[in-house]
């Protein structure tokens, strides 16, 4: 019983986190073309995720595409630079997408 409350805790402790990092990725409007479980524009959150597992350099890689764009990594349609987006928030969004399951 102990162990159980404990990993409800941490994952609590965890959840706000995790939301936060949603809230910014709303505020910087990278859900109008992402969204976690599905494909819109770009690829879902998760696909991304299961893509870099394993990279060491996945978040900088990552922060890079977002500050930056891309073409051609997810096919014909670009992913446009975001100039809104700070390097840390960059960082941390790609931290964030990372996680995704």
């Amino acid at each position: 019983m102990k162990r159980i409350l404990i990993t409800f805790a941490m994952a609590l402790s965890v959840a706000p986190a995790a939301m936060a990092d949603l809230a910014l990725a709303t505020a910087k409007q990278c859900v109008a073309c992402h969204t976690v479980d599905k494909k819109l524009v770009g690829p879902a959150y998760k696909d991304v995720a299961a893509k870099y597992a394993g990279q060491k350099d996945a978040v900088d890689k990552l922060a890079i595409k977002i500050t930056q764009g891309s073409s051609g990594v997810w096919g014909p349609v670009p992913m446009p630079a975001n100039a809104k987006v700070s390097e840390a928030e960059a960082k941390k969004l790609a931290a964030w997408v990372l996680m995704q399951k």
